[in-house]
């Protein structure tokens, strides 16, 4: 270990805030997505946009590898420190700075819980719209660079479309400003684009949001059924008829039977296949009306049973079993492998019963819950992690999954990110030609590649349609040469 690097970060941050002990890297060693697993050689908990600004100098002058972490909760390996080096845990920038409810933004740093944002502002009739369903402890700066969704961006938009400006630290230091609080700015969306960048151009330091007004009315309903098919045709109806829900989203049997059977218990009905929750919001006015329309879409396709949530509590209570599901699979297999791909909703009829059947093929449990408004699937796959032969199946069936999806006209992403994990299904959607300009653009930012390597673009150009096992060799902090493999 350079203990001259450890001590000239210990005068930037002080002497608590920099992590040495290898025991303690393990904590760091993964995000959400735990099949995937590289331990920092350092974290670093900086307090202020200057000392991060030091610490990129310090990193970039000796060529050592950093990336910025939030709360760890990616489900794409964004925050695997691949090559080791620097992780900025930044925990420590968790302040709301400013309520600006004239203008109707908030400006917070990084580290502020996605969820906190909407209490701050509850109380002034406003509310923050992205809602991942991990928003009880995902921080905006993670949902900043994952650009997140969740189940009401069907309406709402994902992250993007609520980011007004962003302070950074680029490459060499630079701390720079992009936007700012007016919604209307001349020259190039850089805020835009620097969204979704998943923390390869640079680490956010404070970000204005726009707030959206509390709905006048909202109204949810759970829709039970007999088969998958009839729920996803359900959805392509209710979209095909012109009404856009705040949010539409599936749960399927097994999800249905973890929900249940945890301290996560909504009240789904235990013998549906699968079922709906529809929530229309807005104006009071026109909403029975819609809502009459939803309940005989719902009728239409053989809806077994339809509820109206009487009251708050009653639909957060149905929400929170869908945005709990993740973690009640926990009671179904130790591993859960939670997949990101995008279909045409169109496509839901057809394409749900296949990606069963991949899933079933290669002997692996598949439990779905998604957001069906959007397309935006999350086949969640069930796997014992110390059991390699399966995990091998595992891999296989999600890339099958991706090139099903694909080839429908879909995405391998939709919130998640592309990350470490999907890296190499990019050549599935992008030409040779389309990543050499995305490379471009990321090294306008960062021109060392420093922050955050080896995310979102290929190992090899076979990799992703071939399934080749490749492994990335780096140099440690101590000069050694360690390598990292995957199947």
């Amino acid at each position: 270990m350079d203990r001259q690097l450890i001590r000239q970060l210990k005068q930037i941050v002080g002497e608590r805030y920099v992590l040495s002990d290898p025991a303690e890297m393990y904590v760091y060693e993964c995000d959400g997505l735990t099949l995937h697993r590289k331990p920092p050689s350092l974290v670093v908990l900086p307090e202020t946009a200057q000392q991060i600004s030091e610490i990129v100098q310090l990193a970039e002058g000796r060529s050592i590898a950093y990336l910025a972490r939030g709360a760890g909760t990616g489900l794409s390996g964004g925050a695997l420190a691949v090559q080791g080096g620097l992780i900025l845990q930044m925990s420590r920038m968790n302040r709301i700075l400013e309520i600006d409810l004239d203008n109707r933004c908030v400006t917070v740093e990084p580290c502020v819980v996605n969820l906190d944002v909407s209490k701050a502002v509850l109380p002034h009739g406003f509310y923050f719209a992205p809602d991942p369903s991990s928003q009880m402890a995902s921080t905006i700066g993670g949902n900043i660079a994952e650009n997140s969704g969740g189940p009401h961006t069907l309406k709402y938009g994902t992250t993007v479309n609520h980011v007004l400006g962003l302070d950074v630290v680029l490459s060499g230091g630079r701390i720079v400003q992009l936007g700012g609080k007016s919604s209307d700015r001349l020259g190039y969306d850089l805020v835009g684009l620097f969204v979704g960048s998943e923390g390869t151009f640079g680490i956010v330091t404070k970000a204005i949001l726009r707030l959206s007004p509390i709905p006048q009315k909202v109204k949810t309903f759970l829709a039970a059924y007999s088969s998958v098919r009839e729920a996803s045709q359900t959805v392509s109806d209710i979209i095909g008829a012109g009404i856009v829900p705040a949010a539409l989203e599936m749960l399927d049997r097994l999800t249905i039977q973890a929900v249940e059977d945890s301290v996560y218990a909504a009240g789904y009905p235990r013998d549906a296949e699968a079922v709906l929750l529809v929530e229309l919001d807005g104006l009071e006015a026109g909403m029975e009306r819609l809502a009459e329309r939803i309940v005989a879409l719902c009728r239409q396709n053989a809806a077994t049973e339809i509820r109206i949530a009487r009251s708050n509590e009653e639909r957060e209570k149905l929400w929170a079993g869908r945005k709990k599901a993740f973690g009640a699979m926990g009671r179904l297999m130790p591993g859960l492998y939670v997949q990101d791909a995008v279909i045409p909703r169109s496509s839901l009829p057809e394409l749900m019963p296949k990606i069963n059947a991949i899933a079933a093929g290669h002997g692996i449990a598949v439990a779905n819950v998604f957001h069906a408004g959007d397309g935006n699937l999350h086949p969640n796959l069930l796997y014992d992690g110390q059991d390699p032969e399966q995990i091998q199946r595992v891999l296989q069936a999600v890339e099958e999954i991706m090139k099903l999806c694909v080839d429908a006209g879909g995405s391998i992403t939709g919130e998640h990110g592309v990350g470490f994990e999907k890296k190499d299904f990019m050549p599935m959607i992008f030409s040779p030609e389309d990543l050499d300009i995305m490379g471009r653009v990321k090294s306008v930012f960062n021109p060392t590649g420093l922050c955050n390597p080896q995310k979102i673009f290929p190992t090899s150009k076979s990799c992703g349609e071939s399934g080749i096992p490749y492994k990335i060799q780096y140099k440690t902090l101590d000069g050694k040469t360690e390598e990292i493999f995957r199947i």
